[in-house]
């Protein structure tokens, strides 16, 4: 796999990592995104921002926004890239529960 990202990176920060729970805030600027991944958790994400989200998916993409403070939770097992498909900054804290 290349080197090179055609985004700016997300920028993750651990608030919380225990025996329960992870605890991350993402920070991401117009365009940026997570790179793909597979979440070994189930989660819930809390936005801090209003969201314009692009998840990018084996089975193709899709855009959905998300309100400031409106969660939302997935299981174990999802695999996507999240992309800010916004013109505005977002952040959003995902909860990982153990």
């Amino acid at each position: 796999m290349s080197q090179f990202r055609a985004r700016p990176p997300a920028v993750p920060t651990v608030l919380l990592d225990d025996t329960v729970v992870r605890v991350i805030r993402w920070d991401f600027e117009p365009g940026a995104d997570t790179g793909h991944h597979v979440h070994g958790l189930g989660y819930v994400v809390v936005p801090m921002t209003d969201c314009a989200f692009l998840v990018e998916e084996d089975g193709g993409s899709r855009r959905f926004d998300v309100a400031k403070g409106a969660a939302y939770r997935r299981e174990a097992g999802v695999a996507h890239n999240v992309v800010n498909a916004g013109s505005e900054p977002m952040s959003f804290i995902e909860i990982e529960y153990k």
